[in-house]
């Protein structure tokens, strides 16, 4: 097993930390460049680039990520980008076309993030119908199943609550055989049933390793009931320094200078997320005020600390079944890059120790 290692591209200011501590980060599209071309050179795999049309919180400039994706396939080689998009936003005939064209520009590295919906003020400000929280993961795994028909048939049929499609016939075809690759996100039952039926990475907000197991388990059997398999990626905020206590120093410094105002509107807004399940449980449900400051709980996930104890926990996340991990920094024009150096090659060296100790065993027998 190799873990893969991804990173949230900073498309918004200020977009990973709700802190009035400054951070050497630029959101600009000649940074976001030298960011993702670092990050093909010091190991990591994927881009995940976020979708805000309306601020949240304190942000209030953002790019379009489809757009990046696209610009970005043609400065980059060989990492992923992965584009997220609301489902209630886009058509999915027109994002699937999108993704083709990218695949295409990019020698088949497209992919998708489909997110189903949290932001209400968003929806509402540009005129978009609101869905209770069960409604609108119907519409996402709708949305799902109208991509993957236009990739792969050659004359598209879907009648669904949300979308139709009529003998839609849909040329060029991607370049990865079975289409884009889908990721999605969500801590609701809802959200890990369409992850188990629907998608090819189940994504996850920062949390202890018991629970992030617990929801592992829980959308793996969804997706054995379903007949398919599925990988798993969680989100993480780095911070990685010489000494353990320069590190949990450098968090504390973080949470002290919160913005306070934004993380207060951030718990606002997301009230009509995860505490809008059914259960009442999921996405930020559960999350403290020192959780939210990085918003998607990515302190929680624990990769604190310095380089050797941070590679260490790095394969306690692989070894309940993590595939990607997807992370963030407060000072991207130094940290990625150090993370890349630093940490991915401890990773892979305690990977193939792994496997030499796997295949002694196996002489053995």
């Amino acid at each position: 097993m190799v873990m893969q290692f991804g990173y949230w591209a900073p498309l918004e200011n200020n977009g990973l930390l709700a802190t009035k501590l400054p951070g050497r980060t630029s959101s600009s599209f000649e940074d976001n460049v030298r960011y993702a071309r670092i990050a093909e050179e010091t190991g990591y795999s994927h881009i995940l680039l976020p979708t805000r049309f309306i601020a949240s919180s304190d942000s209030t400039e953002q790019w379009e990520s489809l757009t990046i994706a696209a610009a970005l396939a043609v400065k980059t080689e060989k990492i992923g980008l992965i584009a997220a998009v609301a489902s209630g936003l886009w058509p999915p005939a027109i994002v699937a076309k999108m993704l083709t064209t990218i695949d295409h520009v990019s020698g088949g590295r497209a992919a998708i993030n489909v997110v189903s919906g949290w932001l209400k003020d968003e929806y509402i400000a540009l005129g978009q119908p609101w869905l209770d929280h069960e409604e609108r993961y119907r519409r996402s795994e709708e949305f799902i199943t109208v991509l993957r028909k236009l990739w792969n048939d050659e004359k598209a049929e879907f009648s669904g609550d949300f979308y139709r499609l009529r003998q839609a016939e849909y040329q060029p075809k991607p370049l990865q055989a079975a289409g884009p690759l889908v990721f999605q996100g969500g801590n609701s039952r809802a959200a890990r049933r369409m992850a188990g039926r629907a998608s090819d990475y189940y994504l996850m907000n920062g949390n202890t390793l018991a629970e992030l197991k617990q929801q592992i388990d829980e959308v793996r059997s969804y997706a054995e009931d379903a007949g398919r398999s599925i990988s798993f990626g969680v989100n993480a905020f780095v911070i990685v320094r010489e000494t353990e206590e320069a590190a949990k120093a450098q968090l504390r410094e973080i949470i002290q200078n919160a913005d306070r105002d934004a993380v207060e509107l951030f718990r606002k807004q997301t009230r009509q997320a995860g505490a809008a399940s059914r259960e009442g449980q999921g996405m930020w449900a559960d999350s403290s005020f020192e959780d939210l400051v990085q918003f998607n709980d990515g302190f929680k996930t624990g990769l604190i600390g310095t380089p050797d104890q941070v590679a260490e926990r790095v394969g306690e996340l692989e070894n309940i079944g993590i595939n990607l991990i997807l992370t963030g920094f407060l000072h991207y024009d130094e940290e990625l890059e150090a993370f890349g150096r630093r940490v991915i090659p401890l990773v892979r060296d305690r990977e193939e120790q792994a496997a030499g100790a796997c295949a002694g065993r196996e002489t053995v027998k």
